[in-house]
Formats: C-alpha cells, structure tokens, sequence
C-alpha cells in the first residue's frame, strides 16, 4: 500500500508541475506529460517496470476518448462535412501510409511491417493542433475546418487500424537487419489477466454470429435502454450515480467486445454514435471527460517514463533523421492535398505544417502493435522516439507559419506597379 501511495505521488506530482508550465509555454499538455515521464523515468529514475502494467490502465482513457468522439458525431453535421471528412482526410490516411509504407520497404523492413508503421504515422497528434488553433483562434479559417476534419477522419480510421493489426503479425524478427547496431532492448515486464473469451470453443459461423450479436445488442441497449435507465438514475438526485452508470455503460461494452474478439474502442465508439442524439449526451460528456483526460494523461506519462533513451543516445542522429524524414514526408503528402482542394496562402501552410507531426494515437497504434506481435520491442521503441521527437517538434512549426503568415501579409500590403 505504501509503495502503491508513493509512486501514486510522484506521478501526479510530476504532471501537476510539468503540465501547467508546458502549457504556459505554448507546448500543450500532451508535451508536459511526456516531459514529466521522462523526467521521473529516464532522468531521475523515480519509477520502473510498473510503468507498463499502468500504461496498459491508462489506456482505457483511449476508449473513453473514442466514446466521446462519437457522442458528438451527429450525422446532420458529418453529412455536411463529408467532401473534406471523406476525401480530404480518407486520402490524407492513405496516402500517407503508402508513402511511409514506401520508405519502410526502402529501409528493408517487410511489407506488414512497413503497412504497421505507415498506419501508425499516419495520424496526426489531435490533442496538440486542436489546442493550439484555439489558442491561435484560427478554427473558423479555412485552413482549420480543414485540419478538423482530418483529425477527425483519423480518429476514426483508428478503429479499423486496430482490428487491422492483429491480422498483420507474421513472425517476431524481420526488423531485426533494421535494428542492427542499436542496442538490444529490454520490455518491461507486466502482469495479463486472461479475459473471459464466449467465442474460444465456437465455430467460425458462431463465432462471426456471436460478433454480431454483441454489435446488434450495443445499438439496441443504446437505442432503447439508457434513456429509461438514466430517468430511474435521475430520481435518486445523485450524481455520483449518473457518474456510476457512465462509467459502467463504457466498461460493459468494453467488457463485452473484448470477450467476442473485437476492439473494445470500436464497441465504445459505435455506443457514442447511438446515444449521439440522446438528451443526456451533454450529462454523460461532463461525467467521462475528467476521467478520460486524467487516464490519457497518465498514459502520455507512462510513455515518457518508458522511453528508452540508450536508444536515441546510441544513434541519436539516426532517430532525429528518422522523426524529421517522417515530417518532411507527411509534410510533402499535406502540401499536394492541399493544393489539390485549393488551400491557398495561410490556409494552405496551416494544413501542410500543423498536421506534419505524428500524433497520441500512434502510441496506441504502438503498444498494440508490440503486443500482438507485430513489431518486435527494439522497433517499437524506435517508433515511440520518433513519435515522441515529432511531436516535441510541432510548436517550432506553428512559429514557422507565424512567420510565413507575417511574410504573406507583407507582401499583400505592399504598393503594386
């Protein structure tokens, strides 16, 4: 108990100091909490091998994200956003994919690998553009409905990302020429409790209807059940209780497409689209966004506590041209679809060099990866780095637009001949 209270501390310790100071700096407070992982982990040596059973928690924040993503999916308002939501950023998912895919393949790595790495850069970091284009006010330009909608289609497109990457394990050590002359890495160990599977002894035709059925009980409990159950919460004048059954309805869903086989992200997700409409959407964003922000916010943290640093420092100009290489690729896909759909100017440049950095999903995208086997542990951590880098990177981005911005008015004031 006393060690659970310690490490409890330093945790929240860290974050308390470092996100305050990380966002009064501009940097966001995705970049504090990676800052106070890496401070208490690498650096100082606060925390350990606990870092990884906690991060495997936290990630329970990404559900609870993705269930308030679809909370505020409409479909009035994605029908009217479907040409930048679809095209936009459908195109920006998969052609930026391809061309880190391409890059993987030129380095050697195989192809199911190069496919895991191109899905996992590319998604952009929604935490650290969308606060900084409110801070910067610029969500009513052209350039930021743009840069909205793309967040917002690789928010969803995480949900076939996962599913994807189970089936995309084919062996443990084809990175390993990739790896060569980094040093071996050593995963931290963590404890796996076995969830209780009801489709382990069925058939491929009961297991596929048993998948269905868990789909088909998500949209009717949503449709039909929660508003009667929240008006019999509602009686007991409590809040706590309206607290109780949020957290409840998240976890059951999560419990139940676990145990057919499915993301628990997707059932999540697919329940927020449901209760969309409903008139207690509002109470149950307020009751999960502490929870949610507080577990995403540890895992950030745990990420930094478990960087491997022997890593960068054993090739830190190889991982430094990796995370910039990744940027100026992404950065060159976002510059041909923006002038594709016409961003022009300002908007244009918003585009290309806010959505360049690679984003907190990809962590996700890694731990699952690494866990399925996918990528061995030595690669993963390469990714975490590289993500981590790139992101670190963005606020010297968003000074670089200011300053073309500023160049661009210039230019339009001055006296033509």
């Amino acid at each position: 108990m006393e060690t659970f209270l310690v490490q409890a501390a330093i945790y929240l310790a860290a974050a308390v100091i470092a996100v305050p100071i990380s966002v009064r700096l501009g940097l966001g407070s995705v970049l504090g909490y990676l800052a106070a992982g890496i401070t208490i982990g690498p650096v100082l040596g606060l925390v350990g091998a606990e870092t990884a059973g906690l991060r495997q928690f936290a990630e329970f924040g990404v559900v609870m994200m993705l269930f308030l993503i679809g909370l505020t999916l409409e479909p009035k308002a994605l029908w009217d956003m479907r040409t930048r939501l679809i095209g936009l950023g459908g195109l920006q998912v998969v052609a930026t994919t391809l061309a880190v895919m391409v890059g993987c393949l030129a380095l050697g790595l195989p192809w199911n690998i190069g496919l895991t790495v191109g899905l996992i850069f590319a998604l952009s970091s929604t935490a650290i553009v969308m606060q900084t284009l409110s801070e910067k006010r610029l969500m009513q330009t052209a350039g930021g409905r743009s840069v909205f909608s793309v967040l917002l289609a690789q928010d969803i497109a995480v949900i076939p990302m996962l599913a994807l990457l189970p089936l995309l394990a084919m062996g443990g050590a084809a990175d390993n020429a990739f790896l060569s002359g980094l040093p071996a890495s050593t995963p931290h160990a963590a404890a796996h409790v076995a969830a209780p599977s009801l489709v382990a002894d069925l058939p491929g035709w009961g297991t596929a209807l048993a998948t269905l059925g868990a789909v088909a009980a998500v949209i009717l409990v949503g449709t039909y059940l929660t508003r009667p159950l929240f008006r019999f919460i509602q009686l007991a004048h409590q809040r706590e209780m309206f607290t109780a059954l949020a957290l409840l309805m998240v976890i059951s869903i999560a419990v139940l497409m676990t145990a057919v086989g499915l993301s628990p992200a997707l059932g999540t997700f697919l329940a927020g689209v449901v209760l969309a409409n409903s008139e207690f959407r509002h109470e149950l964003e307020s009751n999960l966004e502490p929870f949610k922000g507080l577990l995403l916010g540890l895992f950030f943290v745990t990420v930094g506590a478990g960087i491997n640093f022997a890593t960068f420092y054993a090739a830190p100009l190889v991982i430094l041209s990796l995370a910039l290489g990744l940027m100026a690729t992404k950065g060159a896909v976002l510059y041909l679809l923006a002038r594709l759909f016409k961003l022009k100017g300002r908007d244009g440049w918003l585009f290309t060099l806010g959505l360049a950095q690679a984003g907190e999903f990809g962590f996700v995208l890694i731990s699952v990866a690494a866990t399925q086997h996918v990528i061995s542990a030595g690669l993963s951590e390469i990714l975490l780095l590289v993500t981590a880098l790139s992101m670190l990177i963005t606020p010297l981005l968003f000074i670089i637009f200011e300053q073309l911005g500023k160049r661009s008015k210039a230019k339009d004031t001055q006296p033509h001949d």
